[in-house]
């Protein structure tokens, strides 16, 4: 992943992902935040709670990237980065209930067990915390084209895939169904990164004219997804006010007075 990331298009990739990110966590509020994998982004920068890490289940330190600046609006509110902590992400080394946001770009990608990671995440978060989350398309043109190489470098063509060598590239609507039915309510769903997929970087311009098409004629066609999902917990809620049902006893006590009283009429 780190190596492709210095390639054309994922310098392409990672801009569009990383301004995506900034914009998604600006407003998030909290204490405690977490990114998973995929260091060379810094998913967390335009966050402003004061407990952050970075976290890496492997020991292998990638060399950094030069990442787009913070866009203005929100250029005020970057702290000091993340702490860097090493785990395996199904299993966390946070309490439960503890965070208030979990970033996960392309983690559930490079997991060894993509829905232990989800069920881990949601172990830890608070109810009412953030999720949010990029992964490949694989209903793209870059998805295609990844599939195409797999096959064929597999016939023996020597053609390597077009994305990175990570586990199975898991779909939009797959994802969302993940979630729901880890109580998760997607908030934002948005798709980017609509050129060709073109390994040189002149080829790759050309392609530039792709992004407002793709964005108004074919916006789920894109080659990355975000998603950001808040955690609910579902219990009782009372609305408006109780009513109290009448005492049986004293409900019935104007019946015996009156029957009282006709019984002393007939007895004169």
């Amino acid at each position: 992943m780190a190596q492709w990331l210095r390639s054309p298009p994922g310098r392409y990739l990672l801009d569009w992902e990383q301004a995506q990110l900034d914009r998604s966590v600006a407003d998030l509020f909290g204490f405690h935040a977490l990114q998973l994998g995929v260091s060379e982004l810094d998913g967390l920068r335009a966050n402003r709670m004061p407990h952050r890490w970075v976290a890496s289940d492997s020991l292998y330190v990638p060399e950094p990237v030069a990442l787009p600046p913070v866009d203005d609006t929100i250029s005020t509110l970057a702290p000091h980065a993340g702490m860097a902590l090493h785990c395996e992400f199904d299993a966390l080394p946070f309490p439960s209930h503890s965070l208030d946001l979990v970033v996960l770009p392309h983690a559930l990608e490079l997991a060894r067990d993509a829905h232990d990671t989800l069920r881990e995440v949601e172990r830890v978060l608070v109810p009412e915390g953030r999720i949010v989350i990029t992964g490949f398309n694989p209903a793209s043109l870059w998805g295609l084209r990844h599939d195409l190489g797999r096959l064929l470098q597999r016939a023996g063509a020597g053609t390597p895939p077009f994305l990175p060598r990570a586990g199975e590239l898991i779909g939009y609507w797959r994802m969302r169904d993940w979630l729901r039915l880890l109580g998760f309510e997607v908030e934002v769903g948005r798709f980017g990164c609509w050129r060709p997929p073109f390994r040189n970087q002149r080829w790759l311009e050309r392609g530039a004219w792709a992004e407002a098409a793709g964005e108004r004629w074919w916006p789920v066609l894109g080659a990355v997804y975000l998603l950001v999902a808040v955690k609910r917990v579902r219990g009782m809620r009372l609305v408006g006010r109780v009513r109290r049902q009448p005492n049986a006893a004293k409900a019935s006590a104007p019946a015996a007075v009156a029957n009282r009283e006709i019984d002393s009429l007939e007895t004169e």
